[in-house]
């Protein structure tokens, strides 16, 4: 089986793409073939409202029609059996380049003549990352909740499932001296020592999760 994962992180060796390597780790240990795709080095855009992938008599289905470096990877995802996708938080919301994804990705496949039916042929595992500065016990002060379960059920909508793991209260710079924080720096160092470690490993066994496949 082939998982697919995107890394919606401007960095390809931060929180975000740590925790994606170790959910892989844990998926080529459950025997599947992986491919690691970092969206921010790619020079596309989100959808563009063109409807092409809504217009009668279309010569494909679930196809998005604009032609930049996601069309590739888009295509490939098609024989995918699996999904994984890790973004940051950045000013309460997903990186605007993987909200641009998930446009690109999901909009295509959005049945509009009957939303419980997906035009996706078939269905497969999906698992959804996210990593941000703040603690867990701001997260419904902030309203995160409700951002991370729309994304979440709409990929379930179109793929059939989707398992969601957050990483909390991450740490962002290495010298917390050098830069603007509210944040204690030995709160930090202790939850890098403490919690992340924790956290890599609960993504580990996503990755074996998602190799193992769609489950009702």
């Amino acid at each position: 089986m082939k998982l697919m994962a995107f890394n919606g992180s401007p960095r390809k060796k931060g929180n975000t793409a740590t925790m994606i390597e170790h959910a892989l780790e844990g998926a080529r240990g459950a025997g599947a073939e992986v491919e690691l795709i970092h969206l921010y080095h790619l020079d596309f855009k989100g959808c563009s409202s063109c409807f092409a992938c809504k217009r009668h008599g279309r010569r494909e289905i679930g196809v998005c029609a604009l032609k930049d470096d996601l069309q590739p990877v888009l295509e490939r995802f098609r024989e995918a059996d699996a999904l994984l996708l890790g973004t940051p938080v950045y000013y309460s919301c997903e990186l605007a380049c993987t909200r641009a994804f998930l446009e690109r990705l999901q909009f295509p496949y959005l049945n509009y003549a009957d939303y419980s039916k997906p035009h996706f042929p078939g269905k497969i595992a999906t698992g959804l990352i996210y990593t941000m500065n703040v603690p867990e016990s701001r997260l419904d002060e902030l309203g995160y909740p409700s951002m991370f379960e729309r994304t979440r059920a709409n990929l379930a909508r179109h793929f059939g499932s989707c398992e969601l793991l957050l990483s909390t209260n991450t740490t962002q710079y290495s010298d917390y001296d050098k830069f603007e924080t509210g944040f204690d720096k030995n709160d930090k160092a202790r939850q890098r020592a403490e919690q992340f470690p924790r956290d890599l490993q609960a993504a580990k066994e996503l990755g074996a999760r998602l190799a193992r496949g769609y489950q009702a």
